[in-house]
């Protein structure tokens, strides 16, 4: 991929008769951690699923790179997925396998790596993530926040280019979501992957956002884009401050 990773161009987001995002046009670059935010039910997590082809666009299209990932062949696009991964709002493992076959699932679908080399790299992974001697437990033996980061283990099984995250603190007490975000950074950091994140959290969007679209439910478009604290002090929109400004508000009262 080049400097731009992900180019949205001219979307529109509709089911059905109802849009619910029209015109968005932005570019999250290499390296960006990218926030998807805006209040509830304006499409964030739909973006996204538009973003990693699970849904289709009304009109308008998505590159990865210089390439159109809207109107790739499905094999193509196959192909561009591998080089993306997600993490979803419930961690989205498999209750019935152990952390290490969680990890492994994508690594015996998508590579030709010996069962005993594809443990090895599911163990390297939940290493990275602080899950270093939880190979062997199931989901439900550990909290939410650790739940999420063997997600985020097995969204990085791949070596993935790109790394989606859906409301990552969602169910997470302060703590586990601020521990989530600085490994969000460390990840960065140490893979040079490009991270979007969808979310309406004011301290990870502070803590980790290095790059932002707001998206706005009543005028069903997208109203700014820019690092959130340069928004949160000089937007000139009184929706994009207010909604970023909230937390003053709730230390006033």
């Amino acid at each position: 991929m080049g400097t731009s990773a992900i180019t949205v161009r001219d979307l529109t987001m509709a089911y059905g008769d109802v849009v619910l995002q029209r015109d968005l046009n932005f570019t999250v670059d290499t390296g960006d951690i990218f926030v998807i935010m805006g209040g509830s039910g304006c499409g964030k997590s739909t973006l996204l699923r538009h973003m990693i082809g699970l849904n289709e666009p009304r009109k308008g299209e998505i590159l990865y790179g210089d390439e159109s990932f809207t109107g790739a062949e499905p094999e193509r696009r196959t192909e561009i997925l591998r080089r993306i991964g997600v993490l979803y709002q419930s961690g989205a493992l498999w209750s019935s396998m152990t952390l290490a076959e969680n990890v492994a699932l994508p690594l015996g679908e998508f590579t030709a790596l010996e069962p005993d080399e594809i443990r090895e790299v599911a163990e390297l992974n939940l290493a990275l993530v602080g899950l270093a001697g939880f190979e062997d437990y199931y989901p439900s033996d550990i909290s939410g926040g650790m739940q999420k980061r063997a997600g985020l283990a097995r969204a990085m099984a791949l070596d993935p280019e790109v790394l989606f995250f859906d409301e990552p603190g969602a169910g997470l007490d302060p703590i586990s979501s601020r521990l989530l975000d600085d490994l969000i950074l460390e990840l960065r950091d140490s893979l040079g992957a490009t991270i979007v994140v969808v979310t309406h959290e004011l301290a990870s969007i502070f803590a980790i956002a290095t790059d932002s679209v707001f998206l706005d439910a009543e005028s069903r478009t997208m109203i700014a884009t820019g690092v959130p604290t340069e928004l949160r002090d000089s937007s000139t929109d009184e929706r994009v401050r207010r909604f970023l400004r909230r937390g003053e508000r709730q230390l006033e009262s």
